[in-house]
């Protein structure tokens, strides 16, 4: 019924006559026209820059991607590769983790709980100018960036023996007893 009321009450002050005078009244909205704004030749002539010749030095010019993905997930994960012509190839996935992490609110108060994190891991491999063919693999997590290949440097593994350091006996000198008094501490 409230409805109905409010209804009929637009629908009369829709229909009832405006106090304006008509000249006061917009007509029909229409788009202004303005005549286009002159602007002077300019009096210094344009610099004269070469053409770039883009494969005047380029050695791979017959190297193309033969293929690529591109993949976004709704929950924030990803995955996208490429392959070339000469072999090259390179695949990475990532995914959104919940993980226990430094947290800052909007003063820089830093504070240590739950936190959105990536995981990526992905793979390449390529063939080298000599012929020699590589292949890398890495993940990057909580336990950070962790690569692997043949080709990467090794760490030497450490074969000695820490010393240990000296142990001594010491007796501590012991005071001599105080009497006992009436205060208790002895003097």
């Amino acid at each position: 019924m409230k409805l109905f009321v409010i209804a009929a009450f637009l629908a009369v002050a829709a229909a009832a006559s405006s106090s304006y005078k008509p000249e006061y009244i917009a007509p029909s909205y229409t788009t202004p026209s303005y005549p286009a704004p002159k602007y002077p030749t300019p009096s210094y002539p344009a610099p004269a820059y070469p053409t770039p010749s883009y494969n005047k030095d380029n050695k791979y010019a017959d190297i193309t991607i033969t293929s690529q993905s591109d993949e976004r997930n709704l929950d924030g994960s990803s995955q996208w590769s490429y392959a070339q012509s000469d072999y090259t190839t390179r695949e990475e996935s990532q995914v959104q983790k919940k993980m226990q992490g430094a947290t800052y609110d909007s003063y820089g108060k830093e504070s240590y709980g739950e936190v959105l994190g990536n995981t990526n891991k992905g793979s390449s491999y390529w063939v080298s100018p000599e012929g020699q063919k590589f292949t890398l693999t890495w993940a990057a997590d909580e336990a950070g960036f962790q690569p692997k290949g043949d080709h990467l440097p090794v760490a030497p593994v450490h074969e000695y023996e820490l010393p240990v350091a000296p142990v001594h006996e010491y007796e501590l000198p012991v005071a001599p007893a105080l009497p006992y008094t009436r205060t208790g501490l002895g003097y």
